[in-house]
């Protein structure tokens, strides 16, 4: 990534790791989606990763960030695979984790057409197994991610029900070890 970053986006990023509930994120958000837009036909490889949820436009519980639980997005769209994995933070994360799998593929300069397949509960890996409690997804709608701002380090995304999301890229984890097998 170059030295250089768009205007707001230092400031945002020390508001998602700090204080991911300041009203200020919302139009630092907004001032990035408009000023430096997103380009999947050349940037898709960015989105290979995982990814933490640090700010929402929902309110649902689920989609807000929290101290005792992490949103994670894990996306491989070379493979496209991806995953949605809410899990406890800390050592129980590995054991109390719900997952929703899905099948990724990049549709235009912003969309990513999302198909979930199965949902449940996936085990901590141990040697090569992994136990997995999951069901198939029955999805009766077509659901997308438009992304709408995307660097090595910060993602800004528009769900297909006008929610707003800021993630951040974990370095710590890959797609290999969270998504489950095929």
């Amino acid at each position: 990534m170059s030295t250089a970053s768009p205007h707001g986006r230092d400031e945002l990023m020390a508001l998602l790791r700090s204080t991911p509930r300041s009203p200020r994120i919302r139009p630092l958000v907004a001032q990035l989606e408009r000023d430096h837009q997103a380009n999947l036909d050349a940037d898709s490889s960015k989105l290979r990763g995982v990814w933490e949820l640090r700010w929402s436009s929902s309110s649902q519980p689920w989609l807000m960030q929290g101290p005792l639980v992490e949103n994670l997005q894990v996306l491989d769209p070379a493979t496209n695979r991806g995953m949605n994995l809410l899990r406890l933070n800390g050592p129980l994360g590995a054991v109390a984790a719900i997952s929703v799998v899905a099948h990724l593929e990049v549709a235009g300069e912003q969309r990513v057409n999302v198909r979930f397949e199965r949902g449940g509960w996936i085990g901590p890996r141990l040697g090569s197994f992994r136990p997995e409690l999951m069901a198939k997804v029955g999805q009766s709608f077509p659901a997308w991610l438009d992304i709408t701002y995307l660097d090595d380090w910060l993602r800004i995304c528009r769900g297909n029900a006008g929610t707003v999301f800021a993630l951040i890229r974990r370095l710590d984890l890959t797609p290999e070890q969270l998504l489950p097998a095929e």
